[in-house]
């Protein structure tokens, strides 16, 4: 059973303050074209919100050289991705299976036809040779029974999807909670419960010697929308995954990411600027030269949500993790029994 997340006291602090700060316009306010405003005058961002969509980061090869989808292209690709999460495949030999369409939650199509503004053509840029090289490895780790947890992602092991992955869409969960004071931003990501907060005061990044999980966010207005930027990301989450999303026949939806990667070198902006009362436009920009021989742009768009942020209640003693090493390990015992003559 999920309960309401209460998460950090940090988050505590900064959602009491907002609470009491706060002022809500009226519909009234968005009638006559007014933005949404706190009471301390800066663009009302807060409220919960969700970015589900089944629009891929990447452009599909079927829809190449189109920017947006007709709404009948639309209706057909939406009625595709549901006949896609209803026709789960079985399960292989030994494989338990995984959710079926019950527990997706993953939206609809959006206009566009991929997450990627830039570059224009819709795809990821080129990996450079090193980062290649790490993607490579990383497959041929997958492949194998995992030795241990450290061989599993931080993702499985409930520990984050890192940025820019734990604001894009995917399947369930990717719901957020924000809340404002005039010097903080906090976000609240329902999907592994990440938690950040970011000053708005001005005060400089950390030294490069402090690496984090989710980096180091600074932020600032311009104009009506805010910005964030985030460095000092560690080295610990650097995993591609890849749309989870198939069609019928077992083929990927589209070509792309839904992003658990970062890389030590990587700078996030994100824009956040709300549009409407139901509408923040969402867009961040990705440069790691390290990892994409240039920079990236995506868009997942943030629409209101009628409801609350749950705890999500993901930890990492799961129950997959340990089932999947003694899984391996048996295996691993079985095989060596048949090697060795016995059963």
């Amino acid at each position: 059973m999920r309960r309401t997340h209460l998460g950090s006291l940090g988050v505590a602090a900064v959602m009491a303050a907002a609470l009491a700060l706060s002022v809500q316009p009226g519909a009234g306010a968005m009638a006559a074209g007014k933005a949404l405003r706190t009471s301390w005058g800066d663009p009302d961002l807060q409220g919960t919100w969700t970015n589900s969509t089944t629009t891929p980061l990447e452009r599909p090869s079927d829809v190449a050289g189109k920017t947006t989808l007709t709404p009948e292209e639309r209706a057909a690709r939406d009625a595709t991705v549901s006949a896609a999460a209803a026709l789960a495949r079985p399960p292989q030999p030994g494989d338990t299976g995984a959710y079926n369409a019950f527990w997706l939650e993953a939206g609809s199509s959006s206009a566009r036809t991929s997450l990627l503004v830039d570059p224009p053509d819709g795809k990821l840029p080129a990996l450079t040779p090193e980062a290649r090289k790490q993607v490579d490895a990383l497959e041929a780790v997958r492949r194998l029974p995992p030795a241990s947890w450290m061989d599993m992602n931080t993702y499985d092991r409930c520990i984050s999807r890192g940025l820019p992955g734990a604001m894009m869409p995917g399947f369930y969960n990717h719901n957020y909670q924000i809340l404002q004071t005039p010097t903080y931003v906090a976000i609240v990501v329902e999907m592994i419960h990440d938690a950040r907060i970011i000053p708005l005061d001005g005060r400089p990044h950390l030294g490069p010697g402090l690496k984090q999980w989710l980096g180091d966010s600074r932020g600032r207005w311009e104009g009506e929308t805010l910005v964030v930027e985030t460095r000092n990301f560690n080295h610990k989450i650097n995993e591609f995954t890849t749309n989870f999303m198939r069609l019928p026949n077992g083929e990927p939806l589209g070509e792309g990411y839904y992003a658990s990667f970062g890389t030590v070198d990587m700078t996030l902006v994100e824009r956040f600027a709300r549009v409407d009362a139901n509408t923040i436009d969402y867009r961040f920009t990705v440069t790691a030269p390290q990892t994409f021989v240039k920079p990236w742009t995506a868009t997942a768009p943030l629409t209101k949500l009628d409801g609350r942020v749950f705890e999500y209640a993901c930890h990492e003693g799961n129950y997959a993790v340990p089932h999947v090493l003694s899984g391996a390990r048996a295996r691993e015992q079985a095989a060596a029994r048949r090697k060795s003559g016995g059963r």
